[in-house]
């Protein structure tokens, strides 16, 4: 188990099999609120497979998840969720995958509205049971609206996209979809925000925008969990980088601690590939 009882999400003994392959074998992590984690590791060492099990698009074979004191995920029970509350529970998180996966039929600004204004549906839909007063429900739908109109144009100044609100995914360079995609994810106001390698799909040219607004919302104190393979970035934006190999976690601490004194062999052996590939 964790050794921190306290900390905001709580991951204990996590695993993972596709077949006969174990991918995930028996991951414990702690992650606190406003902690920036930061997920380092060679291709196939289960990175985005915790990330995706995190997320609930994945299905743990073992393990429990705790998000502040609530248990999200626990193997041994096994009650069937409904679709609800297992969307209910996805909603504490949000993912930016690495392909961006707009909507290419919408603008960036209906990309980014669109799953606030389905839930808005669903709720209205429910409130309709309980509230038989016509003109309240009118109120509360345009009080609503307004609130995710006014939250969207917020992300856009924040994301540096308020020139491109009525543009459309084939008209985006890599870097602004990738932007878009991290404004969606923000409007559904996510506990924890889940970066699946964001810079992978992207010219080196246009990293630096993405990696930009990623620091920008460090500032914010927003709780972040990052797959990545920009060493240079991971070591300045990190509060905590974990190091992944063979689906277990081989170190974990503060960047200077696993940038400049790694300890295991395999972390050792993984820096020193980065540093060959980047040609240092």
């Amino acid at each position: 188990m964790n050794e921190n009882s306290n900390a905001y999400l709580k991951i204990n003994g996590f695993t993972k099999k596709f077949g006969e392959t174990e991918v995930l074998k028996g991951i414990n992590l702690d992650i606190e609120k406003g902690q920036v984690v930061t997920i380092i590791g060679s291709s196939g060492s289960g990175k985005t497979t915790l990330l995706r099990c995190i997320n609930f698009l994945e299905t743990p074979d073992e393990g429990v998840m705790t998000l502040d004191g609530e248990t999200l995920f626990d193997s041994a029970d096994n009650k069937k969720e409904t679709f609800a509350a297992l969307r209910e529970k996805r909603l504490n998180f949000g993912l930016v995958f690495q392909s961006f996966n707009l909507f290419p039929q919408y603008s960036v600004y209906n990309n980014i509205t669109l799953a606030p204004n389905l839930l808005l549906k669903e709720k209205f839909k429910e409130l309709k049971k309980t509230e038989k007063n016509k003109a309240a429900r009118a109120a509360f739908l345009k009080t609503e609206k307004e609130k995710i109109d006014a939250e969207a144009e917020s992300l856009l100044v924040k994301t540096g996209l308020t020139e491109k609100r009525n543009a459309y995914p084939c008209e985006l360079s890599g870097g602004q979809s990738q932007r878009v995609a991290i404004a969606r994810a923000l409007a559904l106001k996510p506990r924890i925000l889940c970066f699946d390698e964001p810079t992978s799909a992207l010219d080196p040219e246009l990293t630096g925008e993405v990696l930009k607004v990623i620091k920008s919302l460090k500032d914010e104190n927003r709780t972040m969990i990052i797959v990545t393979h920009e060493m240079g970035f991971a070591k300045n934006v990190s509060d905590k980088v974990v190091f992944m190999s063979d689906g277990v976690i081989c170190e974990q601490g503060a960047p200077s601690e696993i940038f400049d004194s790694p300890k295991s062999d395999k972390l050792k052996a993984f820096l020193n590939n980065v540093k060959d590939k980047e040609g240092e």
